[in-house]
């Protein structure tokens, strides 16, 4: 039984390296999927270059997704909603290319799906050893530095199957964060909907938005939520002062179509005992993303 490492690719090559050197001892490949375009649909270069990490050049497949999704959205004057349903539809068209990898797998193998920077953590987990047909890893989420923490909030990143129980990465990103019972009708007629799933405890982190002002300026104008970032007039001196002060701009607690979905959230400043074996071994390599 092989471990499959999977994920998405925009320009993020600092927490590759980073999400590389954490799973390596547990993975035997790692497929990266990437587009010509970017979530909000501009044309982009490709940016990841197996090259760039000669370490594990031999365990990398990168993939080059190159069509657009046939069911887009098309108009010269799309709504908000309609950017981000594009945008979702492009995400989803990147996450499942990944599925035409797979064919060279056994049954048996575990795939893992992640976005680049939620990364499992396989230390003290034997996925060979596990019964359920779907893992499910409950990770801490970073914000900005790697020791500043949005407390209060489980985050769902990683999931994990064997290849006979993939439909697609979709799929696999849509199973719900717990297991019902198989006496549920609606566990039939819904796939997000599973009656065999393990729950990870400490599964691992989520450093988002680990880039400088300008680096994050350009994910903001690019990525699923662009258009929201856009509506905003935010800027890269807004983006300064929010990690300043240590909040991020939006509550995850509020209705999706609340405007308190736009109130600040203060994060807090962790202990950096909580962060991977790796990281707290090359600390002085990271001191400039430890907050002080």
């Amino acid at each position: 039984m092989k471990i499959i490492d999977t994920t998405t690719f925009f320009e993020e090559n600092m927490i590759m390296d980073i999400r590389f050197n954490i799973l390596n001892p547990y993975v035997d490949k790692f497929i990266v999927c990437e587009s010509i375009y970017t979530h909000s649909g501009k044309k982009k270069d490709i940016n990841f270059n197996i090259n760039d990490y000669p370490k594990f050049k031999d365990k990398i497949i990168h993939l080059i997704l190159e069509d657009e999704p046939v069911d887009l959205i098309k108009s010269e004057n799309l709504s908000v909603q309609e950017k981000r349903f594009n945008s979702i539809l492009r995400i989803r068209d990147q996450r499942n290319y990944i599925k035409n990898s797979l064919n060279v797998f056994s049954p048996e193998d575990y795939i893992i799906y992640s976005d680049n920077d939620e990364i499992p953590n396989l230390e003290k987990l034997d996925l060979k050893t596990v019964k359920k047909k779907f893992v499910i890893f409950n990770q801490q989420i970073f914000y900005y530095k790697l020791n500043l923490s949005l407390p209060n909030l489980s985050w769902f990143g990683s999931k994990a199957c064997k290849l006979k129980y993939l439909k697609n990465i979709d799929f696999l990103r849509n199973v719900k964060n717990r297991e019902y019972s198989y006496f549920r009708i609606d566990t039939l007629l819904s796939d997000k909907k599973q009656n065999s799933v393990m729950l990870v405890k400490n599964g691992g982190w989520h450093f988002s938005n680990l880039k400088n002002y300008e680096d994050l300026e350009k994910k903001y104008l690019n990525d699923e939520n662009h258009a929201e970032y856009e509506l905003q007039n935010s800027s890269i001196k807004k983006i300064q002062e929010n990690i300043e002060k240590k909040v991020i701009p939006y509550n995850y607690q509020a209705k999706k179509d609340s405007l308190e979905r736009f109130n600040e959230t203060s994060l807090t400043k962790v202990d950096t005992a909580v962060l991977p074996e790796y990281i707290k071994e090359n600390i002085n390599t990271f001191k400039e993303w430890i907050a002080e």
